[in-house]
């Protein structure tokens, strides 16, 4: 699949060449979309332009950016002449399809599907982690799975710090991440549970109104794991630089509409007080700490739903490793944002700075 990527590269300059780009949404109208759409007026990004692409069956409504009304226009082979940053978050069939057009036409490609995050000449990058394999790309590069964004952003400094041996990872998922379907369908199931009413679940395979299940992605039936669990594990592994990493992890689906939250037990290779955990937290890009002991107050998807910032807390000992190299931490973070749009923006940002640079 990459091999025709790798030709389109190799003939041409795969490096951003302007700071103020003319940028494509592709899958503008869906829950990431709009939020991409929100991300790029809330940070200001120079735009040089902006077109919005989505299906034939949205082709003709209007988004509103800054004030103004955007056309959505039909997503073709001709859609990126003019485009040089090319926002994917349509899948990954129309990512495979389209993202080689639009590395053909001269655009950076930045990938919210899950299409290109394994290939080896495809960057899978959260910028505050591991930003600096940005420069390496060929013309696509890869947003992480949703759990991998968040997850790594509080991992990565105490893995700079202390490498990490084992992590063992519970999630609790928001709706966002089966998509704005999915997020109407709990809050329509909600209402209806309230009135007393039946309601038949439509997007996802079980009630989700005062519910947890699962995750939905298919389940490996020899390994037991399902396929949102083994895309953390390979995109962590991926992210951290550490291919064999071990790593225990079960995702669940909670009522929540949009931010993900995770327990997560971390093994190093010697003892790590909660204190200099702390400190390391604290301190480091893209994260707040929520760690009040006294007031019970620790990271809420309630808390970081709209927030920039991942939310990391309940930082201790893990008392099963009598060892004291094992410490427990809560993390929470905005699905839609540091885990899709707000990432991928952030990649774009990168991008820019490095056209700077060299102007």
């Amino acid at each position: 699949m990459l091999t025709d990527l790798e030709n389109l590269a190799s003939g041409q300059s795969a490096a951003l060449s302007t700071a103020t780009p003319v940028v494509a949404i592709v899958g503008a109208t869906g829950a990431v979309g709009v939020e991409l759409l929100s991300c790029l007026s809330a940070r200001n990004f120079p735009l040089g332009g902006l077109k919005l692409l989505a299906s034939a069956r949205s082709a003709g409504r209007t988004l509103t950016f800054n004030g103004a009304e955007l056309l959505i226009e039909e997503l073709t082979e001709d859609s990126f002449d003019d485009v040089d940053i090319a926002l994917f978050s349509a899948g990954s069939g129309i990512s495979k399809r389209f993202a080689p057009i639009a590395v053909k036409a001269g655009a950076v490609v930045i990938d919210n599907s899950s299409a290109f995050r394994m290939e080896a000449s495809v960057p899978l990058v959260v910028p505050e982690v591991n930003g600096e394999v940005l420069h390496q790309h060929r013309g696509i590069v890869a947003n992480p799975n949703c759990v991998a964004a968040i997850a790594t952003v509080a991992l990565a400094p105490l893995h700079r710090a202390h490498p990490i041996r084992r992590l063992n990872i519970s999630t609790y998922q928001a709706a966002s991440g089966a998509g704005a379907a999915a997020m109407e369908e709990l809050r329509l199931s909600t209402a209806a549970y309230l009135a007393g009413e039946a309601f038949e679940p439509k997007v996802l395979p079980h009630p989700y109104a005062f519910n947890l299940f699962s995750h939905n992605a298919d389940m490996d039936p020899d390994s037991g794991y399902n396929g949102e669990e083994l895309k953390v594990v390979a995109e962590t592994r991926r992210i951290l630089h550490v291919p064999a990493l071990p790593i225990g992890i079960t995702c669940i689906r909670v009522p929540v509409l949009r931010a993900h939250a995770m327990a997560i037990s971390i093994e190093f290779d010697q003892p790590v007080s909660p204190q200099e955990a702390r400190s390391l937290l604290e301190t480091a890009p893209g994260l707040r700490l929520v760690d009040d002991r006294a007031a019970n107050h620790f990271p809420m998807p309630s808390e970081a739903s709209g927030a920039d910032d991942v939310l990391v807390g309940r930082i201790r000992t893990d008392i099963g490793d009598p060892s004291g190299r094992t410490l427990a931490i809560f993390v929470a973070g905005d699905q839609l944002l540091k885990g899709a749009a707000l990432n991928a923006v952030q990649i774009a940002e990168r991008l820019l700075e490095n056209v700077v640079r060299k102007s």
